[in-house]
């Protein structure tokens, strides 16, 4: 999964257009409940199966996207 899908996840969930590959999910204001959504999104686009806490470690687009391509 590549940066752009997981940004568009982020821009879906946070319903805010203007997410960027650095925008910051929890600064953005996400929560637990909606990066489960976004956990979830994933895993139905790409099989990846992500734990809340490497989203915590990952909490941007373009570091989830690099998490997600260590699992490959």
């Amino acid at each position: 999964m590549d940066v752009t899908a997981v940004s568009d996840i982020f821009r879906r969930v946070l319903e805010n257009p203007e997410i960027t590959d650095e925008s910051d999910f929890f600064v953005l204001g996400g929560d637990s409940l909606l990066a489960t959504r976004v956990l979830s999104a994933i895993a139905r686009d790409c099989g990846a199966e992500l734990d809340f806490d490497d989203f915590l470690d990952a909490p941007t687009p373009a570091a989830l996207a690099k998490k997600i391509a260590s699992l490959a």
